[in-house]
């Protein structure tokens, strides 16, 4: 997409007006203290003036087969709420603050019009979530972690991360993500497979169980199903009683169950 060959929503994109840093600021105080005519000219005037970086957001989706110009409203609509948000007193640049809204948005429109339907309790979890990341990214100057995240939303990280994986958006196998004029690679290209029927969910879960156990009942579960030998052979290595592997094997497997 080339501003000077693009024409979305019926704005020929090559004769889009970009501000000055000096024009923004001056527009943003117009917006803070004239009339409310004044605010409204000043608003439409800073819209005007930051569709090229709406375009440039864009840029980023137009490979995922949506229609360049329903993304271009939405990315209006996300630049409209950041500029009616804005603080000047905040030491940011306008653009910095609007880029993560506009994104925001517009990921929002893909995930709620997906194939991928999502619960709307996980989406509002989401979308807090990306809320309070833009937050605290204008304020610190870095992205937080997700540590930080729900520790300011009050929930546990792990909520954190499965509303944040929900609202994904889906990504085609066939998608390019590198090419030298040749060969190129794909998403499936990079896709293993390890041919079990365990998900990653279940076999993270597995792990967190087991972590828990102490290390004799590591060792005799790692004996008796790692390396296949019978509870009479564990005692032997272990030193202990038949009877005694039986019993710690059975409490073992059961507060992995506990885990899971």
């Amino acid at each position: 997409m080339q501003y000077g060959k693009v024409e979305i929503c019926g704005v020929n994109t090559a004769n889009l007006k970009v501000l000055s840093e000096k024009e923004k600021q001056a527009l943003l105080q117009v917006m803070k203290n004239g009339t409310e005519a004044e605010k409204r000219a000043a608003r439409d005037k800073m819209v005007q003036g930051n569709l090229r970086l709406v375009l440039s957001v864009v840029q980023r989706f137009v490979n995922r087969g949506e229609n360049p110009d329903d993304l271009f409203q939405v990315g209006v609509i996300g630049l409209i709420k950041a500029i009616d948000n804005f603080e000047c007193d905040r030491g940011v640049k306008l653009s910095t603050y609007c880029v993560p809204m506009v994104i925001g948005e517009i990921r929002r429109h893909l995930r709620d019009s997906g194939a991928v339907r999502v619960s709307r309790s996980l989406r509002d979890t989401a979308y807090h979530a990306m809320q309070i990341k833009e937050r605290l990214t204008t304020l610190s100057g870095k992205e937080p972690t997700v540590e930080e995240i729900a520790k300011e939303m009050n929930i546990p990280k792990e909520n954190v991360v499965m509303a944040l994986e929900s609202v994904v958006a889906p990504v085609s196998l066939y998608e390019p993500v590198f090419t030298d004029g040749n060969d190129t690679v794909y998403v499936m290209d990079q896709v293993g497979d390890k041919n079990d029927d365990v998900s990653w969910l279940e076999e993270l879960s597995l792990k967190e169980a087991i972590a828990k156990l102490s290390e004799r009942e590591k060792r005799i579960l790692a004996l008796r199903y790692f390396q296949g030998k019978t509870q009479m052979e564990v005692a032997e290595v272990v030193g202990i009683s038949q009877a005694q592997v039986s019993r710690i094997e059975k409490c073992a497997l059961e507060n992995i169950k506990k885990g899971l």
